[in-house]
């Protein structure tokens, strides 16, 4: 009996590319170019609503003499999806076609098709990645990446690169990113209210600890870091203490927060009145609105009262007012509104009169000696920003000036040689908006303390108010969903390929997915996030790396997921 092909199916009479067995084909390259990336149509039997942006794909380009070996391969990332067609008759009279398969099939992938735009990220040339300095010809079959392609691009995990997630629509295989240069440079992770930059941030610090790539001071400002931190449906999640018990200390500034939170803590801080210089003051210009005039009325009551300068203005009588306003050029009412700004000092417990010194050395001493992690907890304090802003610009100073001595030293002797430091501070923009980032510590060490050692880690929902050049400096962004187009525009800038990627930034999931850009990734990457859970406690706490792989038989064993 002869076999007659079904009329009703047309993949009996034309049978779709590729074999059985091989990842399918999306379509072909038919244009595009270096700069504006490539544009491929897709084959009749892929569906537009299958794809997108964000995934990985890639554009094969087979030996002319061995049509079945591919000689290279272009690692792309999909940017954009468009629906197209041969006649603009089809967009003003659309055929019925709900009702009828067969002449569905003959529509699709001829008068109407699809193609999408994908921008060439990396080309790899005998499992070599290497950047992309041309483009494939016509014709060229693109297919989705699979876990082969993305291993040549990110490695396997090991001591220097750890797990951060997995591709889009790949979560068999995992990106890792070199910690040795995230640590290397200031790190920005940035998103919008409520996309999990907190649980991101402890991601990263965790792999930094776990191999020792760093020492972190972390400006905790809302506790999230040190102890246990809650999520929006108020599950606990373990902190840096408890993951790395001997690796991290937790300071206090307010004990009673941190008892009845039950966090276990090394030691309560005070610091002194007597120990706030000017610098520190300036600082609080814009959280405090304080004028110039304010500020250098600061630098001349520290030299005309020394140390003592803050506790007498906060008590100051009316001959005190007399001395200042008749032996130098402060205005009475500038002085007033000096010393009503910071009367609020008198509400924070942590400011004693005069400090011995104990906190900053100690706080010194176990990130420089014993190489330890320090979380400095505001507790209450966290929710007063200009407590916030006053501890981190007291401390990161003492430490950047400790710091410079010390790798000055170490020109003659590598023993004196401090460990890579990186500081964690939330709300960045607050110290490094446009006009005072020049002026404070932090857009110091943003600047120019990469050669001592000294990087930032700026979680902030608001990179658009961060000065230009400061974000000039940051190497690698952490990026979840922000809808603000400056802020968008904040972010991609000095990101080569910016325009293709600011659709796929805009359209990332409110939760547990991210843009990984600059140092630490040999490319852009799209990532879901790895899940903050039993599994990952066990991963960072496990001497060996730790893989996708056995995350997900852990998973399957019981463990526990909270996302981020």
């Amino acid at each position: 009996m002869t076999y007659l092909p079904d009329t009703s199916n047309l993949d009996d009479w034309f049978p779709r590319n590729g074999v059985e067995g091989e990842t399918p084909r999306l379509g072909v390259v038919v244009g595009g170019s270096l700069s504006k990336g490539l544009v491929v149509k897709l084959d009749r039997g892929q569906a537009v609503e299958e794809l997108a942006v964000g995934r990985y794909v890639v554009v094969r380009v087979p030996d002319e003499d061995k049509p079945d070996v591919t000689k290279m391969r272009f690692f792309c990332m999909l940017t954009d999806i468009v629906l197209n067609n041969t006649n603009q008759g089809i967009q003003s009279h659309p055929p019925e076609l709900i009702n009828d398969p067969f002449l569905k099939d003959i529509y699709i992938g001829t008068a109407a098709y699809g193609t999408i735009n994908v921008t060439p990220m990396l080309s790899i040339d005998e499992d070599q990645p290497k950047p992309v300095k041309t483009i494939p010809g016509h014709f060229m079959p693109v297919y989705n990446a699979t876990v082969e392609d993305v291993n040549a691009v990110f490695g396997a995990e090991d001591e220097q690169h750890f797990y951060v997630g997995a591709p889009l629509e790949l979560e068999t295989t995992q990106i890792n990113m070199d910690l040795k240069r995230l640590v290397e440079r200031s790190v920005g992770v940035f998103g919008k209210s409520g996309t999990g930059k907190s649980f991101l941030t402890r991601m990263l610090l965790a792999g930094v600890i776990k191999w020792g790539k760093a020492v972190n001071l972390i400006f905790d400002m809302h506790n999230d870091y040190g102890w246990a931190a809650t999520d929006e449906r108020g599950t606990q999640a373990k902190g840096l203490k408890q993951l790395f018990s001997s690796k991290v200390a937790i300071i206090t500034l307010d004990v009673e927060s941190t008892r009845r939170r039950e966090a276990k803590y090394d030691f309560e801080a005070k610091l002194g009145y007597d120990e706030i210089e000017p610098e520190d003051i300036a600082a609080l210009r814009g959280s405090m609105n304080l004028t110039d005039a304010m500020i250098d009325a600061a630098y001349t009551l520290k030299k005309r009262w020394k140390d003592g300068w803050i506790k007498r203005l906060l008590n100051a009588n009316e001959m005190d007012f007399d001395d200042i306003t008749m032996n130098t050029n402060i205005a009475e009412g500038t002085m007033l509104g000096l010393q009503r700004r910071l009367q609020r000092f008198e509400r924070w417990h942590f400011l004693v009169e005069e400090s011995t010194g104990d906190s900053v050395q100690q706080i010194i001493k176990l990130l420089v000696d014993q190489r330890k992690n320090v979380v400095l907890e505001f507790g209450r304090y966290g929710n007063e920003l200009e407590a916030y802003i006053l501890v981190a610009n007291y401390l990161t100073r003492r430490i950047r000036d400790l710091y410079v001595d010390m790798v000055e030293r170490s020109l003659g002797d590598d023993a004196h040689k401090p460990p890579q430091l990186v500081i964690t501070i939330e709300e960045a923009h607050k110290f490094l908006q446009p006009g005072i980032a020049g002026q404070t510590i932090f857009g110091t060490i943003a600047r120019e303390l990469r050669k001592y050692n000294v990087t930032l880690l700026v979680v902030d929902q608001r990179p658009s108010g961060i000065d230009d050049e400061v974000m000039s400096q940051i190497g690698t962004r952490v990026t979840a969903l922000l809808d603000n187009e400056r802020d968008i525009n904040a972010v991609l800038t000095g990101i080569n390929g910016a325009q293709s990627l600011r659709e796929v930034l805009a359209r990332l999931d409110t939760k547990q997915q991210a843009i990984i850009m600059g140092h630490a990734v040999p490319m852009p990457v799209v990532v879901k996030t790895r899940d903050y859970d039993q599994a990952f406690y066990d991963a960072v706490t496990n001497e060996k790396p730790f893989t996708a792989q056995t995350a997900r038989e852990k998973l399957g064993n019981g463990g526990g997921k909270r996302r981020l």
